[in-house]
């Protein structure tokens, strides 16, 4: 497997979260000094296993799954915009104190774990040419392009509703720090992949649609709005009205990525080596329990391709453009280009004039004429 398939792992140190037990203490600090290191693994991998419910309260927006191993899978649908959906994920991880906990997200969107509030809302506002240059220079021409009127999109959003993109992401960041020995992982596709694969999707006609619908967003978006989004019924209905105006589209930036989520739910639920204390100790392992934070849209793939023998190989690679394509993306170019040079030059042309109708210069040019006469 390939470098970029494995899961990308963001490091969280194992601690305990404050509620009381019975036996024990219940967080690091109150760990005696002198206690040994396989005595503070053992006591808190108790703790953890103390609060992990054996048959947890989950909101309605969790998904269920198992593999063959025997391992559990939680998987939270959310909206992107939405404080119920943190409040589903804060629930869910200290229900179940998963081994893992995997995100939507690559490692082009990791920053926005540990970004502020605040920062985070300037930063989705603000569309400049700095980073329209970084995304032209991450993902080419095109698919930068089309990266940065997504980004309006989700600046219009962020305006609209004064929230910032990501909070159930960070929520789940927050609290799986808090658990015992959990893993945070990264399981979305690099985000350069699923652009290009979308741009050499699309054809050119198809392209221009697209960046015009793009352009002209600007209907007002309630609250309300983007919680109906974690209806099922509602967003198939959304995804239905896309697969009917761009199909290659869909396949691309939802169905790919439904199979590399699954692939990586699936690595993630691979059975979880127990802590130990020192080299000496032999290895054991358990099932494990994995909660995976994903958007609502993305549940209903990851359902239907968790039993499947799922291959990301093919939806890694980026295929090369037909000639037509080429043809096109040259021409518009070359017309872009060359409307550009005739603007530039109009308005050169334009200021020389000007600079030659004013009186100073045509005394200049007089007095230039009169010395070359001599």
């Amino acid at each position: 497997m390939q470098e970029e398939d494995q899961p990308q792992e963001v490091g969280t140190p194992p601690m305990a979260t404050s509620d009381a037990t019975e036996d024990g203490p219940t967080d690091p600090s109150n760990l005696p000094h002198n206690i040994s290191d396989a005595d503070a693994f053992r006591i808190l991998w108790e703790m953890k296993m103390k609060k992990r419910q054996k048959c947890p309260s989950l909101p309605s927006t969790v998904t269920e799954l198992s593999t063959e191993e025997g391992s559990k899978v939680y998987i939270v649908g959310t909206a992107h915009f939405s404080d119920s959906s943190k409040q589903d994920v804060v629930k869910t991880i200290q229900e179940v104190q998963p081994d893992v906990v995997v995100v939507e997200l690559c490692q082009y969107r990791v920053s926005m774990l540990k970004m502020d509030e605040e920062t985070l809302l300037k930063e989705a506002k603000e569309i400049n040419l700095e980073k329209l240059h970084q995304a032209i220079k991450q993902n080419g021409v095109m698919s930068g392009l089309m990266q940065m009127l997504l980004l309006k999109v989700s600046a219009h959003i962020t305006e609209q509703l004064g929230m910032a993109p990501g909070g159930e992401f960070r929520e789940a960041f927050k609290e799986a720090s808090k658990v015992p020995f959990c893993k945070f992982h990264l399981g979305d596709r690099p985000i350069p992949v699923t652009f290009k694969r979308a741009i050499a999707a699309l054809s050119f006609w198809q392209k221009v649609k697209l960046a015009w619908g793009l352009c002209s967003l600007s209907d007002p978006i309630s609250e309300d709005d983007v919680e109906k989004c974690k209806q099922k019924d509602l967003l198939e209905q959304m995804m239905a009205e896309m697969i009917g105006e761009f199909p290659d589209l869909h396949r691309t930036i939802v169905s790919e990525r439904d199979i590399y989520l699954t692939y990586m739910l699936k690595q993630a639920a691979r059975r979880t080596e127990l802590p130990r204390a020192s080299e000496s100790e032999p290895r054991r392992s358990v099932p494990s329990i994995v909660v995976g934070v994903v958007g609502m849209g993305h549940v209903p793939g990851i359902e239907m391709n968790w039993s499947n023998d799922v291959n990301i190989q093919e939806i890694m690679s980026v295929p090369p453009p037909s000639t037509l394509n080429k043809m096109i993306t040259f021409a518009a170019k070359v017309t872009f280009f060359g409307l550009v040079g005739y603007g530039c030059f109009c308005v050169s042309k334009r200021t020389v004039r000007f600079i030659l109708s004013v009186p100073a210069t045509q005394y200049c040019l007089q007095r230039l004429n009169k010395m070359w006469d001599f």
